[in-house]
């Protein structure tokens, strides 16, 4: 328990000493998100932080394969998708990258997963069904890699989303007596929180898409570990991922069915009009992380010490979210709210805090 305790520790404070270098790089590099008509921020902040989460979870990651504490399959497993999305990421950040170009390289990754880590044997009887499962959790995972960089448009959210879902199916891993998942989980919420520190409202650094792609996946890779064990069931992922998935699937059918481009930034999202209303990204991320606590994770672990009762479970855990959602206009555009639109190049690192 102490070694363990160590190896967290340090991947904490790896992630918070690194974050902050990655940001005095980002501004020297002009590498900042500039406010716009669409965004949430007021003022010029660097991005691609989740770069630190990538840094420090790998090398805790090849630490415990090393001294093995891990198995092989589960390392591979997460550079063979991981590492992939996180570069596209960063490329995203630095330019642009298309997004059918994106979309390719997030299902290449997602099957990958599946492949490595999934028990790709058919055992059922019942093949068209198989198979319906398992395309179902490949578009999951791609799903999840979409949604967090959908939902990662106020200070903190997908932080604290994080190191709720990865705190949680941790507890649950250990419960199951699955000691390298719970390892894997708790050091993918400690990397988080490091960043999380520069994260906090008002935001220094954001995550960018080199780290909302790479939660995206490293979630769905345990997910994916969790269901093919047994310890932690598709029920209790999709209840701990509660807030996440009923506001952006809500957001994105929503905009899909008015015709808009349903991939281009936006502020439509639920969490979005919230932040607005009350005039605080912090009031929204607290209000999401107590409905996580005091909401979700009950459900979830009742779902997964009773999973024949899942599905029951998981629909009485999320409908309230789903109503909440509506009622706050997910999918619906926001017109004319601050912040102003697109300042000057030389204006971004006149106010940006070196």
């Amino acid at each position: 328990m102490f070694f363990d305790l160590l190896i967290l520790l340090g991947t904490f404070i790896g992630s918070l000493l690194l974050t902050p270098l990655i940001r005095r790089f980002a501004l020297k590099s002009r590498l900042v998100d500039v406010p716009n008509i669409r965004s949430s921020h007021e003022r010029p902040t660097a991005r691609g932080g989740g770069l630190a989460i990538v840094v420090t979870y790998f090398a805790a990651l090849i630490g415990l394969f090393l001294i093995d504490y891990v198995p092989l399959y589960l390392v591979v497993a997460f550079a063979v998708a991981g590492l992939p999305v996180a570069a596209v990421g960063f490329w995203d950040d630095h330019g642009h990258v298309p997004p059918r170009w994106r979309i390719v390289v997030h299902f290449v990754a997602a099957i990958s997963a599946w492949v490595l880590i999934s028990d790709v044997t058919m055992h059922s009887r019942l093949p068209l069904l198989w198979w319906f499962f398992n395309v179902f959790l490949i578009v999951s995972v791609v799903w999840m890699l979409n949604l967090y960089n959908f939902m990662d448009g106020i200070d903190a959210i997908a932080g604290a989303e994080t190191i709720f879902v990865t705190a949680g199916a941790a507890l649950l891993f250990s419960l199951s007596g699955s000691r390298d998942l719970a390892m894997l989980a708790a050091l993918l919420a400690v990397s988080t929180t490091g960043f999380l520190v520069w994260n906090l409202p008002p935001a220094r650094i954001f995550l960018g898409d080199v780290g909302s792609g790479f939660l995206g996946i490293a979630i769905g890779m345990l997910a994916l570990a969790g269901i093919k064990s047994g310890t932690v069931n598709i029920w209790g992922w999709l209840i701990l991922l509660g807030v996440f998935l009923v506001d952006a699937t809500l957001t994105v059918a929503r905009r899909m069915m008015r015709g808009a481009k349903w991939y281009e930034a936006h502020r439509s999202h639920a969490y979005q009009h919230l932040a607005i209303r009350w005039k605080s990204h912090g009031k929204v991320t607290l209000a999401v992380t107590a409905i996580n606590i005091f909401w979700l994770f009950p459900w979830a672990f009742a779902a997964w010490r009773r999973p024949q009762w899942g599905a029951l479970y998981t629909a009485l855990a999320l409908a309230p979210l789903v109503c909440a959602a509506l009622k706050l206009g997910a999918g619906k555009d926001l017109a004319g709210t601050t912040p102003q639109p697109d300042a000057s190049r030389s204006l971004v690192y006149e106010q940006a805090d070196l």
